[in-house]
């Protein structure tokens, strides 16, 4: 569910850089354009070693997800809801596929609340810049599925399809498509006490009429490789939007982050997904991860029970 879980169109907005920041920053980047000093990787390698990571997490994943969204705004320092929040827990099952198993296909149910269980969402991601992805999205009370198109035009209000009514985004749970971008080393330095190389992402000329992010900055673990911080601006370079990743965990020697906060600081909107539980090598079937899925109740729950009777 994210650009390394891509997940997926999250952070308070900063005041602009003060004039010293901007010159330490110019001298790092012309210190050291696209190579960190210390692992001697482009900022294009730096990103596929992510992409490496990430794929991990989705491989023959099934978990249990909380997203809890709401208004926020500051009270004694801290990031908290100003409504009350909407609380929905999710089933997600998810696979590699395609050549090198590098294409994904993923489908997400909701849960909870009872009034919205049973809508789901069905995803293939492709690693190959020429093949769009594809999104349907099944609302149940309508009994009906609807393909989400790509951007596929250069109208800049036209958004990416929110995930349930969250903060996050179709664009922002993708995969691959590394050759759809150009990066450049910014700087390095510490984030919440670890290493970190940040890494400019722009999309190119072919891929941005299909983003609603004009660039994007991504803070990168360079022991673990895992995004620790993203931060996503317009395409007149105003920031929008901001991903933080919370408590990050190894599990099944896989590193990944148990709880990530997507704020939109244009709505002052944010979504935490929180991983309640999370189990990898599940058998998942690649029948399973169809529209029948989506729309056949009976299909649908006869593998979701197969597969929390292998998660016990």
């Amino acid at each position: 569910f994210y650009r390394g879980y891509k997940m997926n169109k999250l952070i308070l907005t900063y005041s602009k850089s003060t004039l010293l920041s901007v010159v330490l920053g110019a001298f790092l980047t012309l210190q050291a354009p696209n190579v960190y000093a210390e692992t001697n990787l482009s900022a294009r390698e730096i990103m596929e070693r992510v992409d490496v990571e990430s794929r991990k997490s989705t491989d023959s994943a099934f978990t249990r997800m909380k997203l809890t969204t709401c208004k926020y705004g500051l009270s004694g320092g801290k990031v908290k809801c100003a409504e009350k929040a909407r609380v929905k827990l999710i089933e997600n099952a998810q696979i590699n596929t395609g050549e090198g198993s590098q294409d994904t296909k993923s489908i997400a149910i909701i849960l909870e609340p009872a009034s919205e269980k049973g809508i789901g969402m069905l995803s293939y991601s492709y690693d190959d810049s020429d093949r769009d992805n594809e999104t349907w999205l099944y609302l149940s009370a309508l009994g009906k599925v609807k393909r989400i198109s790509v951007r596929n035009s250069d109208d800049e209000e036209t958004e990416s399809a929110s995930i349930f009514g969250t903060e996050m985004t179709t664009e922002d749970q993708e995969t691959g498509k590394l050759d759809d971008y150009t990066y450049e080393l910014l700087e390095f330095g510490t984030f919440r006490g670890r290493e970190v190389a940040v890494v400019e992402a722009t999309p190119k000329k072919h891929r941005i009429s299909k983003s609603s992010y004009g660039k994007t900055q991504n803070w990168i673990d360079t022991e673990r490789f895992i995004t620790l911080k993203v931060q996503m601006f317009d395409k007149y370079n105003n920031p929008i939007k901001k991903l933080e990743v919370g408590k990050v965990e190894k599990i099944n020697d896989v590193w990944m982050g148990r709880s990530l906060t997507f704020f939109n600081t244009v709505s002052n909107r944010l979504t935490n997904m929180k991983l309640e539980a999370i189990n990898f090598d599940m058998d998942i079937k690649e029948d399973f991860l169809t529209q029948r899925a989506l729309t056949d109740q009976a299909f649908r729950e006869k593998f979701l029970k197969d597969l929390r009777k292998q998660a016990k």
